[in-house]
Formats: structure tokens, sequence, C-alpha cells
């Protein structure tokens, strides 16, 4: 299955033209999904049909799903309440009750991803258009179960559930009670699900598009986004310029506007493939207005080459191992490079990532580093108690 990861701007339009392209898919016959992720229902407004909980449909081969993070909250906590008894009993807590319940901060990624994994596993739909939330915290969103696994990692390593038996021995030893079997059962079980979201965001398939209105602001916000989705690795496959102005208005007033639209979209376009979409002049609502904003198709019709980061050998030249990792907007003073063990942390303006390395630069030490040309290079060298010595 497609998937389309819809993001960009906050008010840029991307909620409109999520069920735009979902919409025009659909037209075509193909079985389309088109999932929500705000808590208005400006999904629904769209379409011009009522989106929630429960997935209708909204036109002849589309379904639209608004999932409810509420609901999904109230389910995990009260399951883990249940897998926690004895250690709750032996505290003295009292329960929560469901109906008491309300979503904590990160619920609703949390709900957004356990949809966007389970649209992804119901083999139901040929094509599923995720309207993400604006830009800053899609990303922030998309990272989130790379980090959490990571920090699952730290928290409960997998090496230390091989002594299970061992646990209540080594917890009279110690003095201090080790965590109980439900805790590493319901760390396995987070991961497999981690694991299950952070495969449909890696999936060859699956790409992300990004709307913004061409323009100053529109500009600032690309760029920072596109550096973010980078450093993550996920694919663009388009930028839609969202509520295109004519050109030749005979308005004297939209010659500024015009302009500067047009100098975003000449620098989109050496950066990106760029499709535009034009201003209807009026706040699209309904199937009629949804069809008239000619989005771009849906179906993959422009290959997405895949990222790569690749490891250039240089042993012979320079006596180093370049990593390549591109980052396109990337600002040098912003950069920064840390290695900690078998791993690498970049941090690239406001964006961070904990990056494992390749297994020939694991026997190297970081020799120096170079932004060029939108691409991090860093250079390793080998380490001689590590790297096997030539004869």
């Amino acid at each position: 299955m497609r998937t389309i990861l819809i993001t960009g701007p906050g008010g840029s339009g991307r909620t409109t033209l999520a069920a735009a392209t979902a919409l025009a898919a659909a037209a075509k016959g193909t079985d389309t999904l088109v999932v929500g992720s705000d808590r208005t229902d400006t999904l629904g407004a769209a379409l011009g049909v009522r989106t929630g909980p429960a997935p209708v449909e909204a036109a002849p081969h589309l379904t639209a799903w608004r999932p409810d993070p509420a609901q999904d909250f109230r389910k995990d906590l009260t399951a883990l309440q249940e897998r926690a008894s004895s250690a709750l009993d032996l505290l003295g807590a009292s329960r929560l009750d469901p109906e008491e319940l309300t979503p904590l901060p990160g619920a609703e990624e949390l709900a957004l991803l356990r949809a966007l994994r389970d649209a992804a596993l119901s083999e139901r739909h040929d094509l599923l258009v995720v309207d993400l939330p604006p830009a800053p915290q899609a990303l922030t969103l998309l990272a989130l179960p790379e980090e959490l696994r990571r920090y699952l990692r730290r928290l409960l390593p997998r090496e230390r559930q091989a002594a299970r038996a061992l646990r209540p021995v080594l917890g009279r030893l110690a003095g201090v009670p080790l965590p109980a079997e439900w805790l590493y059962e319901t760390a396995a079980r987070w991961d497999l699900e981690l694991a299950a979201v952070e495969a449909v965001v890696a999936d060859r398939d699956t790409v992300v598009r990004l709307v913004a209105e061409p323009g100053p602001a529109g500009a600032d916000a690309l760029r920072s986004a596109g550096l973010g989705l980078a450093l993550r690795g996920l694919r663009t496959d388009l930028v839609v310029a969202n509520r295109v102005l004519p050109e030749a208005s005979p308005d004297a007033w939209l010659a500024g506007p015009v302009a500067q639209q047009r100098k975003a979209l000449e620098e989109w376009r050496e950066a990106y493939d760029v499709r535009t979409v034009a201003h209807l002049g009026r706040d699209p609502r309904g199937a009629d207005d949804l069809t008239a904003l000619d989005v771009p198709r849906a179906d993959g019709d422009t290959p997405v080459a895949p990222l790569e980061w690749p490891v250039t050998d240089r042993l012979g030249e320079d006596g180093v191992l370049v990593w390549h990792i591109p980052l396109p907007g990337a600002i040098r003073d912003e950069l920064d490079l840390v290695r900690r063990g078998d791993e690498l942390v970049v941090t690239a303006g406001r964006f961070r990532r904990v990056l494992p390395l390749p297994s020939a630069l694991r026997r190297c030490t970081v020799d120096g580093a170079a932004l060029r040309e939108g691409e991090l290079r860093i250079r390793f060298a080998p380490d001689p108690k590590l790297w096997p010595q030539s004869r």
C-alpha cells in the first residue's frame, strides 16, 4: 500500500489538500483511506461529512477516519493497571476509573501513530493519506517511534531479560526489588508496536508531501521542514505550492505578493519537484471545491529515489572513510557532532538524531567533518587498536 504523509506550516491548507488528494485518488477507483489528526473536525469540514473514531464513507472508494486519543488513552491505561495490579496492591494505591481519565500530553501523537500502523496493516485500502499536524509537530511525531525504542533499549536492555529466572535471587542479594516480569513483557510489546510504526514510516512506498504557500514565511518553514525530514531519512516526493495567485492579475495590489510568490517558487524548484495549486478565491468546502483544486496525482507518477547515506572508501588516497549525510538547508554554525560509543549524535538547527554507526565506522575515530553543497561529510580514520593491520 502506498502511504502519503502530508504536512506543512500551520494554516497552509494541508488538511484541505489531504482531503482533495484522497478524493481525487478515490475518483479514479483507488480504495483510499484518509486519516485526520486535528482535534476539531477540519477534515470533515473539507470533505463535507462528519468524521470521528468510527471510519465513515466520505465518497465512493473513500473512507475517512479521525482517531479519538481519549478513547485509546483510557484503554491503554486501564490495561496497564491490570498488568501492574500486584504492584499497585502492594503499594496500597487506588486504581483510576476509565471515566475519570483524560488524555495526557502526547496521547494524541500516540493515537495517530497507532492509527497509522493499524491502517497500513489492515490491507483494506490501496492508498493511505495522512493529514499530519503542522510541520514542527509532525517531525516530532515521526521521530517518536525510533526515539522511544531507543529509550526502551537503554532502560530495559534485552540482555538483562535473560536472567529472569535469577531475578528473585538477585533482588535479595542487592537488597532492592528488580523489575517485575510484567514490566519486561510490557516493554517488549511496546517495542513491537513501535517497530511496526517505524516500518510503515520507513517503507519504500511511504513518502512525505509538503504543503506551503509560496512566500517568505512559507520558504522559511519549508527549509526547516526539509532539514528535519532529511535528518530522519524520510523521503519527500513533492512540494505543493498552495493558494498560488494568478500571474497576470490586473489588480495592482497583487503585484507585490505575486513577486514574492515567483521568487519562492524559483527557489523551491531548485531543490524539489514542485506542483502548484491555484487559489480558488474562497475557502474550499465540499467535493466540488476539492475537485476544482486540481491536486497532484497520488499514484506515484514521479518515482522518488531512495535516500542513501553512503560510506565512501578513501583509505588509499587520504587514509579515511567518509560518511555522506544529505542535510539540505543546514547551516554550518548550527551543526554539532558528538561521538558516543557506537553512536553519533547529530544536531542540525533545532533537530537532533542519535545515529548508529555503520559497522566499518565503529572501528574508527572521527577525523573531522565538513558541510558542502547541502551534505554533511564526516571523516573517519581507522583506529589502529581495532582495525585489522594490512600485511
